[in-house]
């Protein structure tokens, strides 16, 4: 069972939880916490073994935290999730393999191309996908077609597996902190189209990649996960876009790891990552 709680900070809360838990017979069996001094603010998930009152833990732990706590307790271990994509196959078909074995931690719904290169994968895997063509129509009606395909499923999160489409504020609000993007650089460097040949022009020894929530400025919403690896001299931009997608399915799969497991706390800019 787990407990996720995120509040303004005060002196003896990470007692007080374990009081309550204790007084239920919850047994903790991984505690981690948090407190952002610079703004007052505490976060804790915790693993508990089964206990009593289950029913009425919410209760007891509101009483004994501050208004405005947010809690959760045990959360849906399955997540619903709905993933989105042009053209490039790598990041998807991890995806998509996980999923196949049980091994996501969430449950792909269907995947929404604007590009219908990825169709025949996804009907490897008896994948649902939905090709909306982003060509010959307004932005706006484009992304209200998206929206109403991703409403039919009401996920719990919108995957952008390498869709390369940049999405309007308006449909960004429309899933707040909902929706993660795998950006091809280590952000903030390199921000927006052709990172890798942005890299491979200014001689760097070290590309990355970068899983982060999409907010409305463009690659620099809240970071999950970044890893980096080393080049040479010797690689050509071809060669860094060849290193660069291992890094990128690497990276996506260990935010969604993070994000389904409910190690990720989102305030402000910035994310709490409990790994």
């Amino acid at each position: 069972m787990i407990i996720v709680i995120q509040c303004t900070d005060r002196a003896g809360l990470v007692a007080s939880v374990s009081a309550i838990l204790a007084k239920n017979l919850f047994n903790i069996v991984s505690l981690r916490e948090h407190v952002d001094q610079a703004d007052n603010l505490f976060f804790m998930r915790l693993e508990v073994t089964k206990g009593e009152n289950e029913d009425t833990l919410e209760k007891q732990l509101r009483k004994i935290l501050p208004d405005n706590a947010t809690i959760l307790i045990n959360p849906l271990p399955d997540k619903k999730v709905v993933v989105m994509v042009t053209k490039e196959y790598h990041c998807l078909a991890d995806i998509l393999i996980r999923n196949y074995f049980g091994t996501l931690g969430a449950t792909v719904q269907c995947v929404i191309g604007n590009h219908n290169v990825l169709e025949d994968i996804c009907r490897r895997f008896d994948m649902p996908f939905y090709g909306i063509s982003h060509e010959g129509i307004s932005k706006p009606e484009f992304e209200e077609k998206i929206a109403g395909t991703i409403d039919q499923y009401r996920p719990d999160y919108i995957v952008l597996a390498k869709f390369m489409r940049i999405l309007s504020p308006m449909l960004v609000a429309r899933f707040p902190n909902r929706v993660i993007n795998i950006h091809h650089s280590f952000l903030p460097a390199f921000i927006g189209a052709n990172p890798y040949r942005q890299a491979y022009e200014r001689g760097v020894k070290l590309i990355g990649a970068t899983a982060h929530f999409v907010s409305n400025e463009l690659d620099e919403g809240p970071i999950i996960a970044q890893q980096i690896i080393p080049v040479t001299h010797s690689f050509t931009a071809a060669d860094m876009v060849k290193a660069g997608k291992e890094i990128e399915t690497s990276v996506l799969a260990r935010a969604l790891k993070l994000v389904f497991e409910d190690r990720v706390f989102v305030y402000h800019n910035k994310t709490v990552v409990f790994e």
